[in-house]
């Protein structure tokens, strides 16, 4: 049975159409497609509930992260970690030695991949201990983690995880943060264009693939980050402001993240390769115009996937800016005092701030219409305020679904997707072949994004109750 899950895992690799963009086997997350993970630790054992090598999830409805409709009353055969049989129950032999999980009334989709998911977020430079955890727990197998500012930290994290010293979802690093003058002093402000490339260099031969460009970076910047980058078989992704949506995407760019509202190309008395200018687009832009048409189209045409942040921004609109109970559980007395100080701002302001809710239909829109146009929309958390890692990319899916989205629809564009702009074949869908990182909810998908019954990653079954009762109210101490 393993040489069969082997070959079946090589074909539906050499299977996978190549794009002209770069691909990459990163030397992290993606070089571990096709050998088993390291035997747990002690310290990950407490966490598994199921480690068996034969596991037959019986009368299941899944979602195959293709975009394609829940498929029902279906047993899914899982071998040392990969799926090798799917199909109707009543059709499907189960091994002898299966141990098996009866689904019915419960829902399986692929393992959430994030691709905007820090391991750090404001005044605290890495976190990645408890987010780990709590990724994990809420059903994100794999990260990108879009940023660093902790990128030796990241590495030595995802080799404890590959090692399974730790628990967590696979991650993929990323390097420093480049930006320019006038941008965050803790990011690289060049000074030189050996700089540039000494640094990427330096990150990559330690196996960081992914790269990022903030607000300020100056477009000659980026043509040199994107041209040693690309030489060292890694990736650029970018927060813009200085440059435009359009001069990124022929400078070669791979994806820009949080959508409309860090487009800059429709900004009136911007200068060219400065961050600024005025933002009334926002509110008065024609999503459905052609100018806008024409820019996506220009996107997908250069293979440039987009980032969905949706949580992140609205947790800045007052009038949807809420905490519930089990965020409010999780989050330590520092942070709950965080929280309570800006509601309390929030609820002091005369009147509702509907400009920033109106930017989010937009924001919405926007997406959707990239979407639907062809292009590779993905999804990431971008942890800050009361957005926890894991807690915020299922509030993603429910705002995908606001914006438009139908289910299969919003899980493609937050596992399927993500595993593509990733180049890893070997994850994000449910497929005879793939690796074995899936979710079990506890009822149909349209109630259940947080009620994650079970996470399985590479063939093991973690039980997310056993973490988030840990977690209670540690994340994240005053530093």
């Amino acid at each position: 049975m393993r040489y069969f899950t082997l070959i079946l895992l090589l074909a539906t690799v050499l299977s996978c159409k190549q794009s002209d963009k770069v691909q990459f086997i990163s030397l992290n997350s993606q070089a571990r497609l096709t050998y088993k993970q390291s035997e747990p630790s002690p310290d990950v054992l407490k966490y598994i509930k199921y480690q068996n090598n034969s596991i037959a999830l019986t009368n299941a409805t899944f979602y195959d992260g293709k975009g394609n409709p829940p498929k029902e009353n279906q047993t899914l055969i899982v071998e040392n970690g990969h799926f090798v049989s799917i199909g109707k129950t009543s059709k499907i032999a189960i091994p002898e030695e299966a141990v098996v999980i009866d689904l019915k009334g419960k829902t399986v989709i692929p393992g959430i991949v994030g691709v905007h998911n820090h391991l750090h977020i404001p005044r605290f430079p890495f976190i990645g201990e408890l987010a780990s955890k709590l990724y994990l727990a809420s059903g994100v197998t794999t990260i990108q983690t879009c940023g660093s500012a902790a990128p030796q930290q990241e590495i030595e994290l995802a080799k404890r995880i590959e090692e399974g010293k730790y628990i967590g979802p696979d991650i993929v690093t990323s390097g420093p943060y480049f930006t320019g003058k006038g941008g965050n002093p803790n990011m690289i402000i060049p000074e030189s264009e050996s700089q540039i490339r000494d640094t990427i260099q330096y990150w990559a031969q330690k196996g960081v693939r992914w790269f990022k460009v903030y607000r300020n970076t100056t477009p000659e910047d980026l043509e040199i980050i994107i041209n040693e980058a690309h030489k060292q078989n890694a990736k650029v992704t970018g927060h813009l402001c200085s440059i435009t949506f359009e001069e990124a995407v022929h400078l070669g760019i791979d994806g820009i993240e949080h959508g409309l509202n860090s487009t800059s190309d429709f900004r009136n008395n911007k200068t060219h390769g400065v961050c600024n200018g005025s933002r009334e687009y926002m509110d008065e832009l024609k999503i459905e115009s052609d100018e806008v048409k024409s820019l996506q189209e220009l996107m997908i045409k250069n293979d440039v996937f987009l980032t969905s942040t949706l949580a992140i921004y609205e947790a800045s609109i007052p009038e949807r800016a809420f905490a519930d109970q089990r965020t409010l559980a999780m989050m330590s007395p520092y942070l709950v005092s965080q929280y309570q100080e800006r509601r309390r701002n929030y609820d002091l302001r005369k009147s509702i701030d509907s400009i920033r809710v109106k930017r989010l239909k937009r924001i919405m829109e926007f997406e959707h219409q990239f979407y639907k146009l062809g292009g590779t929309l993905t999804a990431g958390v971008d942890a800050g305020r009361h957005v926890l890692p894991g807690f915020g990319d299922q509030r993603n899916f429910e705002l995908l679904k606001e914006a438009g989205f139908n289910n299969q629809e919003a899980l493609k564009i937050m596992t399927g997707n993500g595993a593509k702009v990733l180049s890893n074949s070997a994850i994000g869908t449910i497929d005879i072949g793939k690796k074995a990182n899936f979710v079990i909810l506890k009822g149909p998908i349209e109630n259940s994004i947080r009620h994650v019954e079970l996470v399985f990653k590479n063939g093991f079954g973690y039980d997310p109750l056993s973490i988030l009762t840990e977690l209670k109210g540690k994340f994240i101490e005053e530093q």
